[in-house]
Formats: C-alpha cells, structure tokens, sequence
C-alpha cells in the first residue's frame, strides 16, 4: 500500500523545484526585461536628439549666435539653449520635478554639487522623461559646449546613472556624443557596473556592452 504513493511523493517533489527555480528566475528575468527596455528607450532618445541637433544646426541664425555669444554667465546660456530645444524634445518649463528628485551614480554614490555631472535644474520632456541641461563654460577647445541628461524613466526609480539615466555632449555646430565615448573598452566596462558611477554606459550600451542587474 505504502509504494503506491511513492510516485506521488516523487511528482510533488519535482513539482516543489521546478516552482522554486522559477521563483529565482523571475527576478533576474524581470529585471533584466526593464533595463533592456531602459537601454532600448535610451537608444531611440540618442537617436532623436542627434538628429534636433542636425536641423537646430541648419537652422540656427546669427541672431540666435551672437545671444549666445553676449549671454552674461553659463545659466543664461543654458536658457538659450534650452528655448532653442523645447519644442523639438516638448520640453515643459512651467512644472519642473520637485526637490525630492536627486540622481545617483550606479553604485549608490550621490551626486555631488562639484561633480560635472550634477545639474542644478530639471525639466519634464516627452513621456515623463527628465530633462537636464548644463553650460560646460570651459576654454579647453576640445570640451564640449554643453552636456544633457536623460532619465528615462522619470521621477520613477531607479533614478541612477546607467539604470536609467544617460547623458550626451553636446560640441559645436551641433555635434554630440554619448558620455564615455572617448573611454577604452576596458574603462568602459569597469565603469558600467555595480561598483562604477554609470555614465560611460550611455556610449557602452551602444555598442553592444552587456549589463550587470
């Protein structure tokens, strides 16, 4: 009588596994799914933004040069540059993200108020995305003129740079680049992971570089 449950016993047991290596995979499946979708979405903006800057470049008029060129410091240069921008990315100025929004480096780092990454303001873009512009004010030639960041996923977490926030700079006549495109691979790679700050992943990701969860 005893034997006839043993198959039971069996059927239950493979059962009981099967349902616990789902329960470890479905973690890394899911978080796994919304990076790629983060990297995917990153990959589109890139792609839009390199081309406003294309036709911002066209278009651009001495007038709008030489405001630029007169504007007193770095703020009003980046509120040129920002009405130049706002209706190609529908940029709002009128609401912006309130104080609680505060990006962090991959591992965990805040971003601090000297660090080149920090931005003193924030805009709301097109599908909730944030928005930030700064004024580089270097007279290194070949620094950029600006750099802009993207968080992808707007005042939804994770709010970290490689997650879902990426960034380009910005060069003249409209040149731009993702951040980290001058870095080596192996840079790269020690940048955009759990113990980097994430930023060169905007250049990492597209070209193939992998993602740590």
């Amino acid at each position: 009588m005893i034997k006839k449950y043993y198959p039971k016993i069996e059927y239950s047991v493979v059962l009981l596994a099967l349902f616990a290596v789902i329960l470890l995979a479905v973690p890394f499946s899911v978080g796994s799914s919304r990076q790629a979708n983060f990297i995917s979405k990153w990959n589109e903006k890139f792609n839009k933004v390199e081309y406003m800057f294309s036709v911002v470049n066209a278009h651009t008029t001495d007038d709008m040069l030489k405001s630029m060129k007169n504007a007193k410091d770095a703020s009003e240069r980046e509120k040129i540059l920002l009405m130049i921008i706002k209706p190609y990315l529908r940029i709002n100025t009128n609401k912006t993200p309130n104080r609680h929004y505060k990006p962090k480096y991959m591992n965990g780092a805040h971003v601090n108020k000297k660090d080149l990454y920090y931005f003193e303001e924030f805009y709301f873009s097109e599908n909730k995305t944030i928005v930030g512009i700064k004024d580089i004010n270097s007279t290194n030639e070949n620094d950029p003129f600006f750099i802009m960041m993207f968080d992808m996923n707007g005042l939804l977490p994770p709010n970290r740079w490689g997650k879902d926030i990426f960034g380009v700079n910005i060069y003249d006549e409209g040149k731009i680049e993702p951040f980290g495109y001058s870095s080596s691979l192996e840079d790269l790679k020690k940048d955009c992971s759990k113990s980097g700050r994430g930023v060169g992943c905007s250049y990492y990701y597209k070209i193939g570089g992998g993602f740590d969860d």
